[in-house]
């Protein structure tokens, strides 16, 4: 009896220990290989994790293609910070080739989510005609819905397209935007 207590007591310390010390793909010092196994199994944050793992080189040699894969993996699942990590990858070609198409679509997929930064990107996208043909009422649209969403560079962006915008023009912007928030509550 005695030893089968003390054998049920070791398993339950181990198995404690082992859960609290061991590494987690969602600490701020993410383990690659619990991200890897968690990622392999098809969980769209792993992947995207991994994708930035690889993206910088934290962990991992930089590799470009692996991060292209990984955000690839968690994008198709939805994920917007993998929609918009992808898409800047197809926007400057690193580890795909450059592909301005791609790029955008994925950029957007993230933006029409409601994500900030990809408001945001699109907005800088429009407003230099990087990837997308250059449209200020476009880019002060995502600019405003990118600041709504608590982006502080994309108030200070829309303030300065406004300076460069007919007043026709921001109106135009605006009602699209209010369009677009009472579309996407």
């Amino acid at each position: 009896m005695k030893s089968t207590l003390q054998k049920t007591c070791f398993i339950l310390l181990l198995i404690t220990f082992s859960t609290s010390y061991a590494g987690s793909c969602f600490q701020e010092i993410a383990d690659m290989a619990d991200c890897k196994v968690k990622a392999e199994e098809g969980h769209f944050f792993a992947q995207h994790r991994l994708g930035t793992l690889y993206d910088r080189g934290v962990g991992v040699p930089q590799d470009h293609k692996q991060a292209v894969k990984w955000f690839r993996k968690s994008a198709e699942q939805g994920f917007d910070g993998a929609q918009l990590n992808l898409g800047w990858l197809y926007q400057s070609g690193e580890g795909v080739p450059q592909d301005h198409k791609q790029a955008a679509k994925w950029i957007r997929k993230a933006a029409e989510q409601g994500f900030a930064p990809a408001q945001y990107s699109l907005s800088l996208s429009y407003a230099k005609g990087n990837a997308v043909p250059e449209d200020y009422v476009l880019a002060h649209m995502y600019a405003n819905l990118a600041a709504a969403n608590g982006s502080v560079d994309a108030v200070k962006l829309r303030e300065s397209l406004a300076t460069t915008m007919t007043r026709p023009q921001l109106s135009e912007a605006q009602k699209l935007a209010r369009e677009w928030m009472k579309a996407h509550p």
